[in-house]
């Protein structure tokens, strides 16, 4: 496939595939970067992912989302990538790309926030310094929505049908049992901080109100930044101050309207053939509408 190929494919795919595809590439720009230069995938991407320290976050602020975009080992994105495309495709039935973006987007700031607090505030993990990557909030929040959203639609797992809200109840508890034992306790906080906005949006969404809204205005008005504005085809033309458009002529304005003297008897003319005939006119007439009409 050649690169024109891949760019064509890769606009025209859905925003699922296009996740992907980032996450992918990022994880072998990392991977590869850290063998090249031998050095850790941490060290090398230490400006995009998500630190504890609220200092550091303030500095790279943008944390908040690139570190959603970041994994360094294969299971970790490829457990990830496949949620995504499991759940991505109920939410793309029933709702717009630009609503799956925001959901997605929201849901790693939502988990990152989490992680960030409940190191900074909770004994038992304040005091180490960490750093957050994965897709796994924004995923978690992908599926808690359509969960929560359609409750009771039915998925197949290998023999039998499972609905969706046994999912998501499933993955909610099983993050929350893990933390107390598990070594990734930041990860699965973020889990949850992501689960958690993924409900609350089904939950307002279902109500009337999308709590959404205002950051599709944001991401609207962020694109328009980079969209060329296109040029109108039209040119503008400038009227003549000194220029009057006459007025359409009628039977009762015909010999007002005169531009020569010649004109006001050609009209003459033309209303006498238009009453009576060509017939109708004297030679003289005649000879002169001739005369007029060669020059």
């Amino acid at each position: 496939m050649t690169s024109t190929n891949f760019t064509y494919q890769f606009k025209t795919a859905n925003i699922i595939i296009k996740l992907i595809v980032i996450n992918v590439a990022l994880f072998l720009v990392a991977t590869l970067g850290s063998w090249i230069f031998k050095t850790s995938a941490g060290e090398l991407m230490k400006w995009f992912v998500l630190p504890v320290e609220p200092g550091s976050l303030i500095v790279q602020l943008w944390s908040l989302l690139t570190y959603s975009f970041l994994h360094f080992g294969f299971w970790h994105i490829f457990w990830n990538m496949l949620v995504l495309y499991w759940f991505g495709q109920y939410v793309l039935n029933l709702f717009t790309e630009k609503r799956f973006l925001t959901i997605y987007l929201l849901g790693a700031i939502c988990g990152g926030l989490l992680f960030v607090l409940a190191y900074n505030v909770f004994p038992v993990l304040s005091g180490t310094l960490a750093y957050l990557i994965g897709a796994s909030a924004a995923v978690r929040a992908i599926m808690i929505f359509i969960a929560a959203y359609t409750p009771n639609a039915e998925v197949r797992i290998i023999f039998f049908n499972v609905k969706l809200w046994q999912i998501g109840v499933f993955v909610v508890l099983s993050d929350l049992i893990q933390i107390p034992t598990s070594g990734n306790a930041g990860g699965l906080i973020a889990h949850l901080g992501g689960a958690l906005f993924g409900y609350m949006y089904a939950v307002q969404l279902k109500k009337g109100n999308d709590i959404g809204l205002w950051f599709e205005k944001i991401m609207d008005g962020f694109a328009n930044m980079f969209t060329p504005k296109k040029k109108s085809p039209l040119k503008t033309v400038h009227k003549s101050k000194s220029y009057t458009k006459p007025k359409q002529r009628t039977s009762s304005s015909k010999k007002k309207y005169v531009k020569t003297p010649n004109q006001e008897q050609i009209d003459a003319i033309l209303d006498k053939i238009s009453k009576s005939g060509y017939d109708s006119l004297t030679k003289e007439e005649k000879d002169f509408l001739f005369k007029a009409g060669k020059e």
